[in-house]
C-alpha cells in the first residue's frame, strides 16, 4: 500500500505543480487567460482561449490577434504563439476550428471557424479594431483566409504559418480558399519551414527549402524572380507588404521553434501598432511546455499509484497475483513474436490507414476519419498477432483473468486520471501535453464517439498485450529488464519508421512518400503513446499476472486520447 500511496501522491504533485508552472508562464506580465464560448454561424458552438494583456481596456484598447491551429490539433497547440503575442500587448483569441476541440460542426464548416473567430475578436471592447492580425498554422491558414474574405476591412495583417492559399487536395477538387494576389490578403507574411512536410501540397515545390522558387509564391508576392527570405516586398502602409520567413524546422516543429514563433512576432511588430517591443529572443513559452509535460508524466504516475491503491482494497485485492512467465530463454519463438511486435505495426500503417480512409467514409456510426483509420489499423494488427500466434506454438500462458474486478479497477483508475485533468483545466486552463502529444478533456459529443471507437482499440490491446506478456517476458529476468523488453517491443518499430521518414526528409528535403505527409506526422505520436502503454501494461501485469487490467486501461486511454485530439467529419 505504501508504494501505491507514494506514487499516488507524487503523481498529484507533478500534475498540480506542472499545471501551476504552466499557468504562471501563460499569465506572465499580468496576462489573463480565459476559456470562452460563443455562438458562430448557423448556431455553431465555438470554443477559444482568450489571452488579455494587462492594461487592455475599453478606454485603452490593445491590438488583437486571431490565432488558429491546424488539422487534428486544438486551440492549445497555439499556446507558444499566444503567450508571446500577449506578452507584447496583443489580445489573443486562440480558437478551436469547427469540428475540432470543443467547437461544434465539422471540419471546414463556416470557413473553418475563422470568420466567426474574427467577428468575436472584433466584438471585444478592449480590442483596437484598427489593429488586428490573423495567424494560422496549416489548415488554420485557410481559416484566417476565410476570415479575411468575410471581413475585408476587419484586419490589418496576416501570417500564414506552414500554410498557403488556394490549396487543392486533388486536381479537380475545389480549393480551400481563394487565390492570393500581390494586393490580397493585406500585409501577408509566409512562414514556411525548410523541412516542411507539405511543400508539394502547399506551394507546389518538392522541398520546403525551395519555397522561394514557387511560381505560386512569386505570384502572391508580385516577384518576377525567386522570393528572397526576410526581404520586404510591397508596401506595408498600402497594405501590400509581403515577407517570406524560412525557419529551420518541420511543419509541426513550427509550434516549438523559437525562430518560427519569433518570425510571426516580428511581422506583427512591423504591421500592427500599439504593442510592446521585446527582443525576438525574449521568449518564455518553453516553460509552459515544461509544465504541461510534467503534468503529463504526473498523469501516468497517478494512474499507476491509483491502480496499486485500488488493488489493495478488499473489493479488488483478489487481482493481486504473482506473475507466471512462460519463456525460459530468447529462442526462435521469442524472436518471431518480437519481430512481429516491432515490424507489423509500422509495415501495415500506411496500407491500413488507406483502407480505413477509402472503405469507411465518415458516417453517424464512424464520425471521425482519422480515428476510423486508426481503429482499422488496430483491428488489422490484432488479426496479424492472432494469425502469427497460430504458428508459433508453445505452452499455453497461465494468466489469472478476472473480468469483473479488472473492469472495475481499470475504469476507476482512468476516472481518477480524468478527474485530475478536469481539475487542472479548472484551476490552470491547461491540459496534459508536450508539443502535439496532448491529452484533453472530452466534449459531450466526443464522449459519445469514444463509446463507438472503444471496442476496436480495446480488442487490439487485449490481443497485443496478451502476446507481449505471454511470449516476451522471460523467466528470472529483473523488473527493469521486463520494462525494457515491453517498451522496446512496442516502440522500436516506430523509432525505425520515424527515423527512416525524417532521416530521408532531413537528407533529401522531402519525405520518401510525400503523399503520406499527414500520416508521417501522426506516426510521431505513436512513440510516446506506445511507451506509456508499455509502462502501464508491464506495471499492472507484474501485480496481477494478467494482461487484462493493462489492456482495459490502455484501450480507454488511447480512445480518449485519439477522439479528443482529432477532428470530426460527420455531426449528424
Amino acid at each position: 500500500m505504501l508504494k501505491g500511496l507514494v506514487l499516488f501522491a507524487f503523481g498529484w504533485v507533478l500534475v498540480l505543480g506542472g499545471g501551476f508552472v504552466a499557468n504562471q508562464i501563460q499569465t506572465a506580465d499580468g496576462v489573463k487567460v480565459e476559456d470562452v464560448r460563443f455562438t458562430g454561424a448557423s448556431g455553431t458552438p465555438m470554443s477559444a482561449l482568450l489571452y488579455t494583456p494587462a492594461g487592455a481596456t475599453a478606454a485603452h484598447p490593445a491590438p488583437g490577434v486571431l490565432a488558429v491551429h491546424g488539422y487534428i490539433n486544438s486551440r492549445e497547440t497555439q499556446d507558444a504563439f499566444a503567450i508571446e503575442f500577449a506578452r507584447r500587448g496583443y489580445v489573443v483569441l486562440a480558437i478551436d476550428q469547427t469540428g475540432h476541440g470543443y467547437s461544434g460542426g465539422v471540419v471546414g464548416q463556416n470557413g473553418f471557424g475563422g470568420p466567426d473567430g474574427l467577428a468575436y475578436l472584433r466584438s471585444l471592447p478592449d480590442v483596437d479594431k484598427a489593429n488586428i492580425g490573423l495567424e494560422g498554422h496549416s489548415m488554420g491558414g485557410w481559416a484566417i483566409l476565410a476570415a479575411a474574405k468575410a471581413t475585408p476591412d476587419g484586419y490589418k495583417s496576416m501570417v500564414l504559418e506552414g500554410s498557403a492559399p488556394a490549396v487543392r487536395v486533388a486536381p479537380k477538387a475545389p480549393p480551400f480558399s481563394d487565390p492570393a494576389t500581390p494586393a490580397w490578403p493585406r500585409n501577408l507574411a509566409v512562414v514556411f519551414s525548410q523541412y516542411d512536410e507539405f511543400s508539394q501540397l502547399m506551394w507546389d515545390v518538392g522541398r520546403g527549402a525551395d519555397v522561394g522558387r514557387s511560381a505560386k509564391l512569386k505570384s502572391v508576392f508580385g516577384a518576377p524572380a525567386t522570393v528572397l527570405p526576410y526581404k520586404l516586398y510591397g508596401d506595408i502602409a498600402a497594405g501590400t507588404g509581403r515577407q517570406l520567413y524560412t525557419p529551420l524546422t518541420t511543419h509541426p516543429g513550427d509550434h516549438i521553434t523559437p525562430e518560427a514563433i519569433g518570425d510571426a512576432v516580428d511581422w506583427f511588430g512591423k504591421t500592427l501598432a500599439g504593442g510592446h517591443a521585446r527582443p525576438l529572443s525574449d521568449q518564455i513559452w518553453m516553460g509552459k511546455e515544461a509544465g504541461t509535460l510534467a503534468a503529463l508524466i504526473g498523469f501516468v504516475v497517478l494512474l499507476l499509484g491509483t491502480f496499486t491503491v485500488l488493488t489493495e482494497l478488499p473489493l479488488l485485492n483478489n487481482l493481486r497475483q504473482a506473475t507466471n512467465r512462460i519463456e525460459t530463454s530468447r529462442g526462435a519463438r521469442w524472436w518471431t513474436v518480437f519481430l512481429v511486435s516491432v515490424l507489423a505495426p509500422v509495415l501495415s500503417f500506411y496500407p491500413l490507414m488507406f483502407v480505413g480512409m477509402t472503405a469507411l467514409p465518415p458516417s453517424h456510426l464512424l464520425p471521425q476519419t482519422i480515428t476510423t483509420q486508426l481503429a482499422v489499423w488496430a483491428l488489422g494488427n490484432a488479426a496479424i498477432i492472432l494469425i502469427v500466434g497460430l504458428f508459433v506454438g508453445g505452452s499455453k500462458p497461465a494468466f489469472t483473468v478476472r473480468w469483473a474486478a479488472s473492469i472495475v479497477a481499470a475504469v476507476a483508475t482512468v476516472a481518477v486520471g480524468y478527474g485530475a485533468l478536469k481539475l487542472s483545466d479548472r484551476l490552470f486552463h491547461t491540459d496534459f501535453r508536450v508539443w502535439v502529444v496532448a491529452l484533453k478533456l472530452l466534449s459531450q459529443r466526443q464522449m459519445h464517439m469514444a463509446v463507438i471507437y472503444l471496442p476496436a482499440f480495446t480488442i487490439f490491446f487485449i490481443v497485443a498485450l496478451r502476446a507481449l506478456q505471454a511470449r516476451l517476458m522471460v523467466r528470472r529476468e529483473s523488473a527493469s529488464a521486463q520494462y525494457v523488453t515491453a517498451i522496446t517491443a512496442m516502440t522500436l518499430g516506430w523509432v525505425l519508421f520515424i527515423g527512416v521518414q525524417y532521416g530521408w526528409l532531413f537528407a533529401k528535403g522531402a519525405l520518401p512518400i510525400p503523399a503520406e505527409a499527414l500520416n508521417a506526422i501522426i506516426a510521431l505520436q505513436f512513440l510516446p503513446l506506445m511507451a506509456i502503454v508499455a509502462v502501464i501494461a508491464t506495471y499492472t501485469w507484474r501485480r496481477t499476472n494478467s494482461y487484462l487490467p493493462g489492456a482495459l486501461i490502455s484501450g480507454m486511454l488511447v480512445t480518449w486520447y485519439v477522439v479528443a485530439g482529432t477532428a470530426t467529419q460527420f455531426a449528424g
